[in-house]
Formats: structure tokens, sequence, C-alpha cells
């Protein structure tokens, strides 16, 4: 493809060298031609050339091809009819031409302009005018015509200056110099040329975009180099005779003659080559645009076009290729123009449609496919950077080019796919995009382009609102989330008013692929702040609230645009994760009452670690095994001299002094266990019914985890609570037990403990300590709850009983027991006893105190054995407990252990009741066993 000549027209050498090529990067050139950096020249850039360059070219070229036809020298008018808009014509084929009345450019409509859905300018008179004088035009003989280019193209009409001027139609030379915007310097210069083709379209042409692959060592195109060097320097010699315009024709025709082969051939190729050529043409198809307003298209398009068509064999072109080139020369415009004026994109649609039809042909030529190719790819790139960020590129009012721009883009995609598929091929490989190629479907497509600009969208909202850069307090993160949730249901009704009613057309759930896109943006960032927000907070529940808003009415756009779907559109709504709100606002409520459970925990275990409460804390610790001491002189002396009663120490005169008025001994700290007991009571309480309200809930199930999980059902007072309630019962019964420790032998061991049975029974009997109890045992009723105060006195009833046994087994060197005072400590026990049974009302049951009372009612009947008996017993029962079964010969009896556990069976509670046995048999015998020794 080129430019081409015939044999007899041979090329001519312009007199006087061109200006120096400008030097421009691809941005640069692309301002220089008025486009925009993101349309790039399908066809590429040529370094050194402008748009101005090319435009003077095509000029040129225009006006040597149409020099036969008025107005360019030419004798005959123009005389071109079509039956159709769209003639073919062969290679000469075309557009159609106006048809015309008697006269030069008297159009009356254009068929062009009407097949390409194009609006004609003006309806009374369609034809440019020229003010010029009254006189008549000159005939075709005149001189002007004569001579081929003498002054300018409206020298066909008489300018004399002056009153009398009237508006004649201007002819298509003058139109087209005014579109090229040619200067009548450079018009009257080119007509006394003829043809005037500069030394830089010549090296572009033959030497650096050559038709015929060029040899590097070709002495001609060395020897057009060097001539085009020097021209720079110094102008070339244009005489006839001139050495240098001989050795320059000489050099241009070599090269221009040239075929692959080195066959004859009667066709040169003087400025060919692709891109060059097309570069040119393009040129000269701008020419058809209004130059007060390149928006419009004049309406003498259709004799233009037709006088464009004589430049053809020039160039190289034919109608397959004047289509592309047109088809681009429209869509360029209306982007160049700012994309106001819809008809250009609907006359480029026109001709994509003519273009299919070429590119179905078996006829086409490599660099046919390679510019068909480049074309379209180039107009689907850029309408498509436009559609995937439609709400970008668009708005309420010009959102009806999307209907054009549509369908463009799908027709640029089908020709690629199913016509020239190898271009594409090659294209992907060359630039691994194959996104921007291919297409799976027209719905595909544009649901590619909803989801792509709905997420543009959104991130524009996200950028506005620096919800990104949210540092801030909770609150205001809150409260951020919150007007996003409200700008991304505006967001989504946009889209329903204003872009899915076009989209629709090609996609049935257009509003419903958006609003689904829009839930997983939002989605996507309330996940992120939940993950980092508190367990829950008021500003939390708020958002999740608005979020839940925001998701009904997402989900109800889906509903509505997808209920005539053959599968209702379930498919499109599984796309949507549910935000799950209400389950959220569940979980963070149950990990808020875990964290509050776990200080809890944490408080009880500190507390636990700072206090003491453990009953063995408060119990006394028990003395060394001795043998009770006789009385010695001294002690026999001091008796006869001084009263019995002077013997008692002070604590117990001071208990007995209290007589029948005794004060409750009960301290702040065991008041405090009280004051527990009932918390502890009360929680237990609050959970039995919490657990019954539960249970008459329908919607709530017990969990599985646990065994019990069915207990209701077998008459269990709880079923959801059971950890907790068997928790809190173990704390209660320790509690009690700590209280009841801590009364007696804390609280009550100045008339218990400390003076019960000291030196002797008989004047220290119990009676004072169980007139304290009761008063205690009072204050006891008066402080805890009803249905807590049975185990407390339970355990008051066993720290009382194991202070008695106490008592006995291990009062210390003061407490001293004969066989005599049995019967005065099974009084005193049965008095005890008596208390604990008739306190209350059916507090503790009768048959609950004997049970507890059986130990030391053992003890004490050990007491009243003889001496002989417990030793005898103590043998037994020592040997039987260590193993040995009867003592040999030489062989002691081991030393039983001591274990705490009081029993009338157990061998260290039988040697006890020996160590305080005021006995001389016994004395021997714990001498003679165990060398233990007399008590001090």
């Amino acid at each position: 493809m080129g430019h081409h000549t015939r044999r007899d027209s041979a090329p001519t050498i312009p007199s006087n060298p061109p200006p120096q090529p400008h030097h421009h990067n691809d941005e640069t050139t692309a301002a220089a031609a008025g486009e925009p950096i993101d349309l790039p020249c399908p066809f590429g850039t040529l370094e050194g050339l402008d748009i101005d360059d090319f435009r003077e070219i095509a000029y040129e070229i225009f006006f040597t091809a149409c020099r036969s036809s008025p107005g360019f020298g030419g004798r005959n008018a123009l005389n071109y009819y079509s039956s159709s808009a769209m003639d073919g014509g062969g290679e000469g084929g075309g557009m159609g031409s106006p048809v015309k009345e008697k006269g030069v450019g008297m159009a009356v409509t254009s068929r062009v302009k009407r097949a390409l859905g194009l609006k004609m300018l003006r309806r009374s008179q369609s034809r440019r005018t020229s003010s010029v004088g009254a006189a008549a035009p000159s005939s075709p003989s005149s001189p002007a015509h004569h001579h081929g280019g003498g002054g300018s193209p409206g020298a066909a009409f008489s300018t004399v200056p002056g009153a009398g001027r009237t508006r004649v139609p201007m002819t298509s030379a003058e139109i087209m110099r005014q579109q090229m915007r040619v200067t009548e310097q450079s018009d009257n210069r080119l007509r006394k040329t003829l043809m005037r083709t500069l030394l830089r379209l010549l090296e572009f042409g033959l030497l650096l975009h050559p038709s015929t692959p060029l040899d590097p060592s070709n002495q001609f195109a060395t020897r057009l180099r060097d001539i085009i060097a020097a021209a720079s320097t110094k102008p070339i010699d244009t005489s006839k005779n001139s050495e240098s315009m001989r050795s320059l024709c000489n050099a241009v025709v070599s090269l221009s003659w040239r075929t692959h082969d080195g066959s004859p051939t009667d066709t040169c190729h003087w400025a060919d080559g692709f891109p060059v050529n097309v570069h040119i043409y393009t040129a000269l198809l701008r020419s058809i645009f209004d130059a007060k307003d390149e928006t419009l298209v004049l309406d003498e398009v259709d004799e233009l076009l037709e006088l464009m068509k004589k430049t053809w064999s020039t160039f190289g072109i034919n109608k397959k290729i004047h289509n592309i080139c047109f088809t681009w020369v429209l869509f360029q415009n209306f982007v160049l123009t700012g994309q106001v004026e819809g008809d250009l994109l609907c006359a480029t649609l026109a001709m994509l449609n003519e273009v299919a039809g070429d590119a179905k042909r078996g006829d086409r030529e490599d660099s046919y496919v390679k510019m068909v190719g480049s074309v379209l790819v180039g107009i689907k790139k850029w309408a498509e950077r436009r559609l995937f960020c439609y709400h970008g590129a668009f708005h309420r009012g010009s959102v009806g080019l999307m209907e054009t721009l549509l369908p463009l883009v799908f027709a640029a995609a089908k020709i690629l796919e199913e016509d020239i598929v190898g271009f594409v091929a090659v294209d992907q490989d060359k630039a691994g995009d194959v996104s921007n190629v291919t297409v799976d479907s027209t719905g595909n497509q544009v649901d590619r382009y909803i989801r792509s600009s709905l997420k543009y969208a959104f991130a524009k909202l996200l950028e506005k609102g620096n919800y990104n850069g949210i540092t801030f307090e909770v609150q205001e993160v809150a409260e951020a989330l919150i007007n996003l949730a409200r700008e991304t249901e505006e967001l989504a009704m946009k889209e329903k008013v204003v872009f899915s009613p076009v989209l629709k057309k090609w996609h049935p759930i257009a509003a419903g692929v958006a609003a689904v896109t829009l839930h997983t943006c939002y989605g996507t960032l309330l996940r992120q702040y939940l993950a980092g927000a508190s367990p829950l907070t008021n500003e939390t529940i708020s958002v999740l609230q608005r979020a839940g808003k925001l998701e009904k009415v997402l989900v109800q756009m889906v509903v509505e645009d997808s209920a005539e779907c053959e599968d209702g559109g379930k498919a499109i709504v599984r796309e949507m994760v549910p935000y799950e709100v209400d389950s959220i606002i569940f979980n963070l409520l149950k990990q808020w009452m875990q964290e509050r459970l776990k200080k809890g925990k944490e408080c009880l275990q500190r507390a636990k670690e700072t206090e003491v409460r453990s009953k063995q804390s408060y119990i006394p610790t028990l003395p060394p095994l001795t043998r009770c001491n006789r009385d010695s002189k001294f002690t026999k002396l001091w008796r006869k001299a001084t009263p019995c009663s002077v013997i008692v120490d002070d604590a117990h005169l001071s208990a007995s002094n209290e007589g029948h008025h005794p004060r409750p001994s009960t301290s702040r700290g065991t008041q405090r266990l009280y004051i527990r007991l009932n918390t502890l009571h009360y929680l237990l309480t609050q959970l039995h019914s919490l657990d019954k309200t539960l249970s008459l809930s329908p919607r709530v199930i017990p969990s599985t985890r646990h065994r019990y999980t069915n207990r209701r059902h077998a008459g269990s007072s709880s079923s959801y609570f059971e950890l907790a309630c068997s928790g809190i019962q173990a704390a209660t019964q320790h509690v009690s037990e700590v209280a009841a420790y801590r009364l007696i032998f804390l609280d009550s061991s100045s008339v218990f403990y400390d003076t019960l049975y000291l030196v002797d029974v008989e004047n220290s009997r119990i009676k004072p300590a169980l007139r304290t109890l009761k008063q205690n045992l009072t204050l006891l009723g008066a402080i805890v709850t009803d249905r807590a105060q049975p185990l407390a006195i339970k355990e008051v009833m066993r720290a009382s009983f194991e202070a008695f046994l106490m008592v006995l087994l291990a009062g210390g060197s003061s407490r001293i027991f004969s066989r005599t005072d049995h019967q005065m400590i099974e009084e005193d026990f049965d008095s005890l006893k008596k208390v604990f049974c008739t306190c209350g009302e059916g507090l503790i049951v009768e048959d609950v105190v004997e049970r507890e009372a059986e130990t030391v009612e053992g003890v004490v009947a050990l007491m009243g054995q003889s001496t002989e008996q417990l030793v005898e017993d103590f043998s037994i029962v020592a040997c039987e407990a260590s193993g040995i079964g009867v003592v040999g010969i030489g062989q002691k009896l081991p030393m039983p252990p001591t274990t705490g556990k009081w029993n009338r069976s157990d061998p260290n509670t039988i040697l006890r009741v020996l160590c305080h046995r005021k006995d001389k048999a016994a004395n021997e015998f714990l001498k003679r066993t165990f060398q233990l020794a007399k008590r001090r």
C-alpha cells in the first residue's frame, strides 16, 4: 500500500528546501495534533512531522489529484451521480454524491450525512458563500484556469472590491483551502509549482517507511540522504541543467520504481508505505469538519468526499481503507471536541458497520488487517476505559452517550474476535493484555463494566471522605462508617435511576449486579472495622444497625431487578455474603459477657490470693503429746491456801461475770462472710429465674456440649447454668464453713476453746459458752437470708463439735481429766447438742444433729473407760493400724500418726485420752512405752 503514480506522471521536485524537521516525543506529537494522551493514534507516530506538515502535504496531493476539477484549474464542472448513499464502485467507490440542481454546489441534501445520522447545518442555503463583486464570474477559459493556479481558489470569480458585492457559492477548491488552513500565498506557490512535494516527505516515504524493503547499502538511498542533509544548509540549484537536480531526480526515480523481485512495473512508489500515507489521508479527511465548530460536519461532505477519491490512486487507498480511516477520523473528532456531539459517535457506529462488512471479505491485505485491528483496539480500549468507570465519565445529562458507546464497543469486539483473529493473537502476544481485546459475551462484558465502575465510585466516596486515612477515636470511625453507608445507599439509588435503565438493554439484572458489588465493597470495610473494634460499644451497635439498613435496601434492589430471571435471582443473591448483623450483635454481646466474666474471675482469684478463706487457718495448732503431771508439792500447798475459784484465769472470770446478759462475739469479718452468703444466694436465685425464662423461650436451645441438655425434662431446676449454679453452691458451702470456724475458733475462743475445762472440769463448765453461742446464732439469723441459714447453722454446729473435741484431745497442758469427769463432760455435750436442735424452727432436724454428734460421743465414751481398758484397746488398734498384728516379746508398740480425724477407734485419739488422763497407771504406760516426758 503506498503512493502510486503512473509512468507518465513523474515526480516533481520542489525548488526550495523545506525547513528543518521538528523533533517531538510521542506525547508532544499527540498534543500538537490535538489528541489527548489516552487516545494514541492507531497508525503510530512519525518523528519529525506534525499535524501542520501532514495537512500541507495532504492539500498539495489533493490539489494535484483534483487539478482537472473546477476551481483547481480544470475546464469541466463536476458531474458525479449515484443511485445510493453507499456506492461500491470498485476501487474508486465510496460514499455517494448529493443530487444537484443546475449550477455549481447547489446541494439540497447530503446522502452521506443522512446515512451516518448527521444533521444538516443550514436548511435554507447549505452551500458556503464568499463576497465577490457584481461582475459575472470568469469563463472556464480565463487565464486563471489555463494557468492552473495563478491565483487563489476564489480567482474563478471576479474579486473587484467596492460596492455591489454579493454572496455567491464557494467552489470546492476554496472550501478545501480554508478547511485545510492553507494560506493564499502558499496556495499561489502551489499552483505555480503544481505539485510541491517536500524533501521531508520524500525522506519519510522512500527512506524511512518504504513500501518495498530497502537495502541499507542501496547507493540511491545513500545519495538521497546526502542531498537532503546538504539541503538543510544550502539551497538546491534548481536550474534546468543543475547537476544536483539531475542527481536528485535520478535517486528518487530509481527508488520509486523498485519492486520486491526486481521485475518491471508500470507503477512507481514515490512517497510510500504504512503509516505515512494513512497519516496524510486522515489529515485530508479531517477537512470535512467545520473550521468554526469542529463538532459539526460540513453539508458539502458528499462533494468533498467525491473529490478525495481522486487521491486514492496516489495514496494507494481503496474503499475498505477509506472506510476504516473515515471511521477513525469520526471517532477521533468526537473525542477531541470534548465528547459532546453524540452524532459523531452515531456516525462512527454506522461506519463501523461498513467496516464489519469489509472485514468479512476474503481479499484482505496484511497491512489492511493491521490497520483495522489497530483502529478497533484503539477505539475499544478508549471506550472501555470510560465504561469501566462510567460513574466518573458520564452523568445524568450525558448518560445517552453510553447507549451509543456500548454497541460501538461490542461491534468492535465482534470484528476483532470473528474477522481479524490473526491480528488479535499477535496483538495479545505483544501487549499481554487479553482482557482489553477479547470478551466472553455482551452480557458478561457489561457485568464487568458494572462491577468495575461501582468499585471505582465506591473508592471515590472513600477518597472524598478520607475514610482510608481515619486514625481518630472509635467514635469518629463509627460516624464515618455510618455516613459512608448513607452515601453508598445514595450511590445505589443513582445507579438504579440513571445507569441501570441503559445497561439493562444488555444485562438483565444490571441493577442487581450493582447492588451486589456495593454490598461487597461496604461489607469488606465493615468486617475490617469489626475486626479491630472493641467487643461491644454503642458506636459499634450504631454502625451495625446502619449497615443492616443498607443491606436491606441493596437486597430489595436485587430482588426487584431479578424478579423476571429464570432462577428468580438466586444466582446473584448467592454472591451476597450476609452482614449477619443480628448474629454479630449477639456474638458481641456474648463476647462482652465473657470478658466481664473473665474480669470477675480475675478479681475473684486476686481475692482468693489475698484472703484467708480456709477453716484450717482458724484451727489452733495441736500441742505436743506429753504425760499428765501429778500434783507437785507446791501445787498442793497452793490449793490448801487458796479457794479453787482463784485458779481460774481472767478470761474465764470475765465470761462468768457476764451472767445472764452475754453479748454476741461475732466479729465484723464474720459478718461480712454472712453478707457474702446472701450475695451468693441472690445470684443463685437470679440464675434460677433466668433459667426458667429461657426454658419458656422456643428460640433458645440449651447447649449440647454437656450431658444435662435435657435436664428440664428430668425435673432439674436448671439446664442452662448448671456449671454456674454448681460453682455458686460450692462457694456457699465453703463460705459457710469458713464463717463457722471463724465464729467458733476466733470470735468465740475466749468463752469456748480458751476457757472450757481449763485446770479442772467442775469449775469451768460449758454454760457460759452456750449463752454466747446462742447470741451469736441469733445474730446469724438476723443477717443471713432465710434460705441460707440451714447450711450456715449446720456448719456452726460442726465447728462447735470440732472445738469440743479439741478441748478434750488437744487442749494443751492446762487440761487434765479424770475418769470421774466423764459424767459432767457428757452432760455439757448434751447441752451443746440441744442448742442446735432447738435453734430456729426446724433449721436442723434432730437426726442430723445426732449423726454429726456420733464422733464426739464416741470420744466422750472413751473418757469413761478405765485406764487398763484404754491401754488394752490402744494396743490392739495400734498394732492393727501399723500392720504388725501382735506385739512380741521385747517389741514396742508403734507411735500412731496424728491425722486430726478424731474417732474412738483411732489409735492416736485413744493415746491422747491417755495423755490427758490424771492417773498413775496411764502415766507409767506412757513412760514405759513411748518415753513421753511429763508436762511442765
